[in-house]
């Protein structure tokens, strides 16, 4: 089996000063996200911040690039990333402005209720990889409001699993990862119910047509149910 960090022992061809700066960049990137995932397992303050830099950390990873071309299958999720299809900021208080069943009410109002502000990747769009990274983040909770899964942790994991399903987020399997050995040693009791969303979220991924090839935003005003049945998403009641 070929280690996690082979990536970064093999010979550089040519030996140039570029290629071995990539190298060294990549390889305490791994350190960073390394750090990130035990941050996360030996902290349960709900550090979002170890979750940033865990992310960050696997943008450039063999494991995401192997996961990018797989979505690219799909024509529509090829378009949107070649594309590089950004939306603007979201603006909540323009958004508490459509009728109440709609998307852009229900997510906005989910934010203000929750305290929660919108994500952002740090990270430049210049690669397959980082478009993804940055598009997944800014729609993440666009996401939690189509599948039903709240922002509890066990909600969030479900979540992942329904990340997972889709288009093998690398973070979502190491988020998974560290919340099943994380509960297994410290909240035993927890167990059941984690597994129950895992499952649920990666029977509602598989059979969902590709959530991150919608541009959202431009049908803000469209009933969340109707998204649902059009993403053949049966949401967690």
């Amino acid at each position: 089996m070929q280690s996690m960090n082979s990536e970064y022992l093999q010979p550089v061809k040519g030996n140039t000063s570029g290629q071995m700066w990539a190298i060294a960049k990549n390889f305490f990137r791994m350190l960073k996200a390394t750090k990130a995932f035990l941050t996360l397992l030996i902290d349960d303050s709900g550090n979002l911040g170890a979750v940033g830099k865990l992310s960050t950390g696997l943008v450039n990873t063999h494991a995401f690039h192997v996961a990018v071309e797989a979505m690219k299958v799909k024509p529509e999720v090829a378009e949107i990333i070649a594309e590089r299809y950004m939306a603007p900021p979201h603006d909540l208080e323009a958004l508490l402005q459509y009728p109440k069943d709609s998307l852009g009410y229900t997510y906005a109002s989910s934010l203000k209720q929750s305290g929660f502000q919108t994500l952002a990747a740090e990270v430049e769009i210049d690669s397959d990889t980082s478009y993804v990274e940055n598009r997944w983040q800014q729609t993440h909770d666009i996401w939690h409001i189509i599948t039903g899964f709240d922002t509890s942790e066990i909600g969030e994991i479900g979540l992942q699993a329904f990340y997972l399903a889709q288009f093998q987020l690398p973070l979502a399997s190491m988020l998974i990862a560290n919340a099943l050995i994380s509960i297994t040693l410290f909240q035993p009791e927890v167990l059941s119910p984690l597994l129950g969303a895992i499952a649920k979220g990666w029977q509602m991924g598989q059979t969902a047509k590709p959530l991150i090839a919608q541009k959202w935003e431009e049908a803000w005003e469209k009933p969340v149910a109707v998204w649902q049945l059009e993403m053949n998403v049966q949401p967690i009641s």
